[in-house]
């Protein structure tokens, strides 16, 4: 009777326990509110996935993880505090992921500390999901997110970060808007060898200024080529947004490493100092080294400024050759409008961030594709009269479009050769006298007359006389000399002719003449 009355209760308790987990169980219930979130393969490519965070009607939450990928074993899970970026202490301890199913659910309504916690706290908690390997080696993760307020938004911008010591080497800064608004950079470089950690910075200016170190990046992994950075705020503790970042006037340097910084690996401008796609190049001639040339690369940055690059064939290491871009025609002479960085004559090669003019005055990309300039580039700073490269920029380009004439001698002078007329992008024109048989030390006035060589007439332009030593003469033509508008279109329809003379003493003897134009 005493086994029945035993038997009995054990059987009455079993159903009550069993009636109260069924009614917990009921009591627990989804709104239908929830918030998905991406889980990044870490430690192995094929293992990803997501974890969603489900409200519930008695105000907890329902964490679930579901990865592809997984096979076996118990996967311990963790939301820790901050960015993945940065790291963090454990906040909510979630339960193991099964291997064999890839899933796991977690429901709460506190942090591991006690401390409550609502699903609309969650949706802004500052955290991320680890999930490791296993409970033996937490220090390996097989998936990884950053969650509430950290989420990663659809909103990124990726950065060009070109080689700089070692031309293997290149790659791009993505930056990414998360959802508070701050962001997460990756450093993604092609090329960095296993075992070396490479320094990072976004500095402020442009890279061919220069300037201090803005933001400190975790420091580029060799073996894998990728650095990871939340950034909030600049080196200074001003807050900095995603948003700002992308107007910044800044540039990144990733150097070779924490005992070389002066070595640089990758670099790039970014944020307002970006390079667009919209670039001019002009010729750089030979002057006093005819193996010595080049050209000068002008390339817009999103601001609307200029980054000039100076490319020269033929320099030699050592030597540091200033430069500049000159008001005026190269055939005119002019002032300085725009000091250049010094050409390095191991590389052939000077970079220059121009925003003003000289004397102050700012200056576009567009404007200075307009400029009425020429740009030198010099022997050295203690030889600045001798040239070794130079051309015309801006409106006195050259277009390509050219015309010949041909120089008799005139007499027995043995003075013979060519005056070529080259059209500017203006509609001016450059013309350049090139004789031979002229002697070193003499100076031989020119000029363009009315009419023609059998019918001569009055002077119409004065030229530059040509130089004995080189028989050369440069001079740009845009008017006559009574101030006629006159430019290469001009000149080829004009009734005329050219004189070369032996001296400004004996200017009716000529050495060399011929007619121009329709003549």
């Amino acid at each position: 009777m005493k086994t029945k009355i035993l038997t009995s209760l054990l059987v009455t308790f079993l159903m009550f326990t069993s009636c109260s987990n069924d009614d917990d169980a009921a009591m627990i219930q989804e709104t239908g509110e929830r918030k998905t979130y991406s889980l990044m393969a870490v430690s192995d490519p094929s293992i990803s996935g997501m974890v969603t965070f489900v409200k519930n009607t008695d105000n907890s939450t329902t964490v679930k993880v579901d990865l592809d990928g997984t096979s076996s074993g118990m996967h311990p899970a963790h939301i820790h505090i901050n960015t993945a970026a940065e790291g963090g202490a454990i906040a909510i301890s979630l339960e193991p992921i099964n291997g064999a199913t890839g899933m796991s659910s977690t429901t709460f309504s506190t942090k591991d500390d006690g401390t409550p916690i609502s699903y609309e706290q969650l949706l802004d908690f500052n955290g991320y999901v680890n999930v490791h390997k296993s409970a033996d080696d937490l220090g390996t993760l097989i998936a990884q997110g950053d969650i509430g307020q950290n989420e990663l938004t659809t909103m990124s911008k990726t950065y060009a970060l070109g080689s700089k010591s070692d031309p293997s080497i290149m790659g791009d800064a993505k930056f990414t808007k998360r959802v508070n608004g701050t962001t997460l950079i990756e450093i993604m470089l092609e090329g960095t060898s296993a075992g070396d950690e490479h320094p990072g910075h976004i500095h402020m200016n442009t890279a061919a200024e220069g300037g201090d170190i803005a933001v400190t990046f975790t420091p580029l992994d060799g073996a894998t080529g990728m650095s990871k950075t939340q950034v909030a705020m600049l080196a200074d503790g001003t807050a900095i947004s995603y948003d700002e970042l992308l107007d910044y006037n800044g540039y990144i340097n990733i150097h070779k490493s924490a005992d070389d910084l002066g070595t640089l690996i990758a670099q790039g401008d970014i944020g307002q100092n970006e390079l667009t796609t919209m670039s001019k190049t002009y010729a750089l001639g030979s002057k006093s080294d005819p193996s010595i040339m080049g050209d000068a690369k002008f390339t817009k940055r999103v601001n609307g400024t200029t980054l000039i690059e100076i490319m020269l064939e033929g320099t030699t290491a050592g030597d540091e050759h200033p430069g500049h871009i000159h008001m005026n025609t190269a055939a005119e002479g002019g002032d300085i409008a725009v000091t250049f960085t010094p050409l390095d004559g191991a590389t052939g090669m000077s970079t220059t961030q121009v925003a003003m003019l000289a004397d102050g005055t700012a200056i576009t990309y567009d404007e200075l594709l307009e400029f009425d300039g020429y740009i030198n580039i010099h022997k050295s700073a203690d030889d600045l009269g001798t040239l070794i490269a130079q051309g015309d920029i801006g409106q006195n380009e050259l277009t390509g479009e050219a015309k010949a004439y041909t120089l008799v001698t005139v007499g027995s002078s043995g003075v013979d050769g060519e005056a070529t007329f080259y059209e500017r992008t203006n509609g001016e024109a450059l013309l350049v006298i090139a004789v031979m048989g002229t002697m070193n030390g003499n100076s031989h006035p020119s000029h363009i007359h009315i009419g023609d060589i059998n019918n001569p007439g009055a002077i119409a332009v004065s030229l530059n006389p040509v130089d004995g030593d080189s028989g050369m003469s440069m001079t740009n033509i845009a008017k006559l000399d009574d101030d006629s508008v006159f430019g290469y279109e001009d000149v080829l329809t004009y009734n005329g002719y050219i004189n070369v003379h032996k001296s400004a003493a004996e200017l009716d003897v000529l050495l060399t003449q011929g007619n121009i134009g329709v003549n």
